[in-house]
């Protein structure tokens, strides 16, 4: 049994990365600037990551470390949006 408590975490955390990824997005619309679209995936990567571990565990029937490992592979890609805008955010202030 899944603890309410934990879901509603989990939920919560997942809620607040689409905001951001929603705001990102709108701000990639406003400016153009394709950093903010790269943020945008980013963070919707890192809130899918964020419930998917039990998702996997109970759907799929996985082991727990099967499960962490997906988990971990989908939160480490949303990361690596993320660093991709800032580095491109900083070549593009130097042109």
């Amino acid at each position: 049994m899944i603890q309410p408590g934990f879901v509603a975490v989990k939920l919560v955390a997942l809620v607040l990365s689409l905001v951001v990824a929603y705001l990102a997005y709108h701000g990639y619309t406003r400016s153009g600037n394709e950093a903010m679209l790269y943020v945008a995936v980013g963070f919707i990567l890192i809130g899918v990551g964020a419930v998917c571990e039990g998702v996997v565990y109970r759907v799929f029937d996985t082991t727990l470390v099967s499960a962490a490992a997906v988990q971990a592979v989908i939160f480490s890609s949303g990361m690596l949006f993320v660093l991709v805008s800032l580095t491109r955010q900083g070549n593009e202030g130097a042109s």
